[in-house]
C-alpha cells in the first residue's frame, strides 16, 4: 500500500513537473506595441495560441474569412530557438492569442466563396450586381427553376382567367407516381385535383415536384403530359422576353429528365434546366417585384396544405440553425439534385437597405455562404 501511495506521490511529481516545463518553454524574450493592423491568414496549417504556448485556442483551417488586427509583436524563446509572434483578436472579438508571423499576411481578407461554383449578390431595385462569382456561366439549377413556374401560374391568376381556387387536375398517374417517390416525391397527390394555391404553396415551401409540373400543364391548357411540352416553350418564352441570355429550361420542376423520362414527361432538349446565377437572381427579381405576396408564403417555416404538412428548407428563417436577425431573410428557394448540388437564392431587406438577392448554385454550405456573402455586401455598404 506504501509503494502505491509513493509511486502515485512520485507520478504527480511528475506530471506537476512536465507541466511546469511546458509552460516554461516558452518565455518572452520582448513585447512591442505596434499600431492596430489588419492581416489575415497565409497559411492554413497555424493556430491561435496562448501566450505560454501551451493551450491551442483556435486553428485557422476554421477561420478561412477572417480578418485578424496586430496589436503587439512579441519575440518568444522556446529552448535555444527565438521567433516572432503577433497578439492578434479577430474582428468580433471572440477570439484572440497569438500567432507566428509567417502564418499570417498583411491586409484585411479577401471575400470569397469556398464552396460555391457560381454566385451572385443582386440589388433588387437598381438590378445591379454588388459581387459575383461565375455569374453568367449556365448551370444545372434543380428547384430553383420552380421560381419560373410560379412566376407564370401567378401571371395566369393576375390575368384573371382563373382564380387560387381554380381546380388543377391531377389524375395522371406519373404525377401520383412522382409524388410518391423516395426521392423525387414529398406531397402526395391522394386526389384527381387540387386548387391552384394548395400547389402553389406545396411546390414553393414543400418544393414538391408533381406540384410544379400539374401547375405547369395547368398554366399551358391542359393535364396531359403534351401540355408540360406546350409549358415549356412558354418558360423558355418568358426568359427571352426578359433577355435571360444564358438561361434554357426543359423542366417545370428542375428534376433532370433522366430522372423524369420515368414519369412520362422528358422532352426534347438538354437533361437539366441551365441557367447561370445572374439569370436566376433575375427570376426572383422579377417574381418578387411583380408578385411581392410570393414572400407571404416563403416566410413560413412549415404549413399543413390539404391535409399535409410541409417543410420549408430555407434554415435561415426564424427559428432555423443560421437565422440571422438583422438579415431578415424571408425567402426564397433551395434546390437540389446530384448534379445540380446544393442551390439556394436567399433573399431579405435589412433596415435601411434595398431588398438583396442572394444566389449560390452548386454549393456544399449553402446557407452559412449566403449569410457570409449577404453580411459582406451589407458591411461594404453596397445596397
Amino acid at each position: 500500500m506504501m509503494l502505491a501511495t509513493l509511486a502515485l506521490g512520485l507520478l504527480c511529481i511528475m506530471s506537476f513537473n512536465q507541466t511546469t516545463a511546458s509552460a516554461a518553454s516558452y518565455s518572452v524574450v520582448s513585447s512591442t506595441t505596434v499600431s492596430k493592423t489588419a492581416y489575415h491568414r497565409a497559411s492554413s496549417k497555424g493556430a491561435v495560441y496562448n501566450l505560454a504556448h501551451t493551450k491551442k485556442l483556435a486553428k485557422l483551417s476554421s477561420y478561412p474569412n477572417t480578418t485578424w488586427y496586430v496589436t503587439k509583436r512579441v519575440v518568444l524563446k522556446h529552448g535555444s530557438t527565438k521567433a516572432i509572434y503577433y497578439a492578434v483578436k479577430n474582428g468580433a472579438g471572440t477570439v484572440s492569442g497569438y500567432i507566428w508571423h509567417s502564418y499570417l499576411t498583411k491586409g484585411k481578407t479577401p471575400f470569397g466563396l469556398k464552396y460555391a461554383k457560381a454566385a451572385v449578390a443582386l440589388d433588387a431595385s437598381t438590378d445591379k450586381v454588388l459581387w459575383s462569382k461565375s455569374a453568367n456561366t449556365p448551370r444545372a439549377i434543380a428547384s430553383v427553376s420552380k421560381l419560373m413556374t410560379l412566376y407564370l401560374v401567378e401571371q395566369k391568376v393576375a390575368g384573371n382567367s382563373a382564380t387560387w381556387n381554380s381546380k388543377v387536375n391531377t389524375s395522371y398517374s406519373g404525377l401520383k407516381t412522382m409524388g410518391a417517390s423516395s426521392v423525387y416525391g414529398g406531397f402526395k397527390f391522394t386526389k384527381n385535383s387540387y386548387t391552384v394555391k394548395q400547389l402553389y404553396q406545396a411546390a414553393l415551401i414543400d418544393s414538391s415536384n408533381n406540384a410544379a409540373t400539374a401547375l405547369g400543364q395547368w398554366v399551358a391548357g391542359g393535364s396531359t403530359p403534351s401540355y408540360n411540352t406546350k409549358f415549356i416553350k412558354l418558360m423558355n418564352a418568358q426568359a427571352k422576353k426578359w433577355q435571360l441570355d444564358n438561361a434554357s429550361f426543359v423542366s417545370a420542376s428542375g428534376i433532370e429528365q433522366s430522372a423524369l423520362r420515368g414519369y412520362g414527361y422528358a422532352v426534347s432538349g438538354g437533361n437539366a434546366n441551365l441557367v447561370s446565377a445572374k439569370d436566376v437572381a433575375l427570376i426572383a427579381k422579377h417574381l418578387i417585384t411583380d408578385y411581392p405576396s410570393v414572400l407571404t408564403d416563403s416566410s413560413k417555416p412549415t404549413l399543413t396544405v390539404a391535409g399535409q404538412s410541409c417543410y420549408n428548407y430555407n434554415n435561415l428563417l426564424p427559428g432555423r440553425k443560421y437565422y440571422q436577425s438583422s438579415l431578415k431573410v424571408d425567402g426564397l428557394k433551395t434546390g437540389y439534385t446530384d448534379l445540380a448540388g446544393y442551390c439556394f437564392v436567399g433573399t431579405g431587406q435589412k433596415t435601411g437597405h434595398h431588398r438583396l438577392i442572394t444566389v449560390v448554385l452548386h454549393d456544399e454550405d449553402e446557407f452559412t455562404e449566403t449569410r457570409s456573402l449577404m453580411n459582406h455586401v451589407y458591411a461594404l455598404n453596397l445596397i
